[in-house]
């Protein structure tokens, strides 16, 4: 499988994640770049979770039918249809981990060879079942938040 490659002018690979893009500050989306989409991408998604969460995995922010011409995604905006975030919620939910250790947060996208028809309502769980076997490439980028 191709890699695509994430990047973020407001942070690094595996440094921590600013305020601002936090449950604590403005709790809107970072900016984000992506490189390297490969020829047949009809659409892209983006995954956004914390595996180091309490219950279990917390899913921020689930977006997909993002245009394959999209290699920036602006701070504060909805690239693409936003589904329910593990609170519920529609659109992004900035990290808020209980006081203590540090927590991994991952933004995850994919290059898909088809457009995904998944109602409004839908999961993480119904995203990664609609992209099985539809997934061209994907990259990863990995942000720390801790209070």
């Amino acid at each position: 499988m191709k890699q695509l490659t994430i990047t973020s002018p407001a942070f690094q690979h595996n440094q921590r994640i600013p305020e601002k893009y936090t449950g604590e500050g403005e709790d809107m989306n970072p900016p984000l770049s992506i490189e390297f989409i490969p020829e047949g991408t009809k659409t892209l998604a983006l995954i956004f979770d914390d595996p180091d969460a309490v219950g279990g995995t917390f899913d921020h922010w689930v977006v997909w039918n993002i245009p394959p011409s999209t290699n920036k995604i602006a701070e504060h905006t909805a690239p693409g249809k936003e589904g329910l975030n593990s609170g519920g919620e529609y659109g992004y939910t900035g990290p808020y981990p209980p006081r203590g250790k540090p927590h991994r947060y991952s933004f995850r996208v994919f290059a898909l060879d088809v457009e995904l028809g998944l109602l409004a309502n839908s999961t993480k769980k119904d995203l990664e079942k609609a992209m099985t076997g539809h997934i061209l490439a994907e990259g990863r980028l990995v942000g720390l938040f801790g209070r």
